[in-house]
């Protein structure tokens, strides 16, 4: 009996011309992320490459397996043995079982140590394999992510850059991050994994770049209409030069600070590079507690009067004083707690009541 299959089509070359553009295309793209400048890049591709291998070991017998018994069972073959009355095997079963658990224990216990040994807030121990970062003085940075730029901060050298950022080589990076409207996602591929920034908090960063050079920022989370355009540029290079660039940016003379800030903050895109020569100390914390507008409370004043009862009349209930403390309450008398029982202040738009 002859078997009963068809003949594959003829082959067609101009089909496989027609994907040229394609490969050509895949050609120029940029494996960063698995070619990194930083060692905690590094260590992140590392983990990525050791997970994928692991569960490879699985998959690829699986496919092959598949495969094998699709061509061996095919229906032209008859020489395929057929049982169907076979339905258990000890052997296979054990088999079948005990691969994917042992790869599952080795992939979690692999992944639970390096979660915490890349966890984004703990401070770095080594700049490189084998080179410790015990006695090098970290560089400080405060960022902020606005609509749709970045801004950084750097406090100790008193200046401020807005879709640039420079840092030295092989010396540690302390990033504080927030938001000043929605959330968004610092990413640097070559540096580290991405961070998010909020709004109202702060997050933090630490990493370190391991070869100078110019590398692409962005932001990793949708964040409205200027996202596509939410990139900078993250220049490495040596402390000499490092020092350089930060003289030419005190040089600049604009200065950066809570007017300017708040004409910054507004939404804008493919904004070029910007560079300020000085900027106001509480900046950043201002902008975390979105108070920078003159005469606004900031967010951890509010926090510390509702640690102290709050306002109103339930407030005024709950934390008066009793008789015998009013001694103490005068400050005459040992340490004391305080408590915000009203806040007078006149209405906008009226004569005070």
């Amino acid at each position: 009996m002859r078997p009963n299959f068809r003949l594959p089509p003829r082959f067609n070359p101009f089909k496989f011309l027609a994907l040229a553009p394609a490969v050509l295309a895949l050609g120029g793209c940029d494996w960063v992320v698995m070619n990194p400048s930083g060692d905690i890049a590094a260590q992140q591709r590392d983990l990525i490459i050791v997970a994928t291998v692991l569960m490879l070991l699985i998959i690829v017998p699986v496919i092959a397996l598949t495969l094998f018994f699709a061509w061996k069972y095919r229906r032209s073959n008859e020489s395929a043995k057929y049982e169907p009355e076979w339905h258990h095997s000890t052997r296979l079963e054990i088999i079948i079982w005990a691969a994917p658990l042992v790869i599952i224990t080795i992939l979690g216990a692999i992944t639970w140590s390096s979660t915490h040994l890349l966890d984004p807030y703990r401070p770095l121990d080594r700049i490189a394999p084998g080179r410790s970062a015990e006695n090098i003085k970290p560089l400080k940075v405060q960022v902020v992510a606005l609509d749709w730029k970045w801004l950084f901060i750097y406090p100790e050298l008193g200046i401020a850059t807005v879709n640039e950022m420079a840092a030295p080589v092989d010396r540690p990076l302390n990033f504080e991050l927030t938001s000043s409207s929605v959330m968004n996602s610092f990413y640097v591929p070559a540096l580290a994994g991405q961070i998010y920034a909020m709004p109202g908090m702060t997050t933090k960063l630490h990493a370190v770049i391991n070869k100078p050079g110019q590398f692409e920022g962005f932001s990793a989370n949708y964040s409205g209409e200027g996202f596509s355009h939410m990139r900078f540029k993250f220049r490495s290079m040596s402390e000499a030069e490092f020092a350089r660039w930060a003289a030419e940016v005190h040089e600049g003379g604009d200065r950066l600070d809570g007017s300017r800030y708040l004409v910054l903050e507004k939404p804008s895109e493919k904004v070029p590079a910007q560079r300020f020569a000085s900027v106001d100390a509480d900046l950043f914390q201002k902008a975390v507690n979105r108070c920078v507008e003159p005469g606004k409370m900031c967010q951890r004043e509010m926090m510390a009067i509702d640690a102290k009862g709050g306002l109103g009349m339930a407030g005024v209930y709950n934390v008066t004083t009793l008789e015998y403390d009013k001694r103490t309450r005068r400050g005459e008398g040992g340490s004391f707690r305080s408590f915000v029982a009203a806040l007078c202040a006149p209405f906008a738009g009226s004569p005070a009541r």
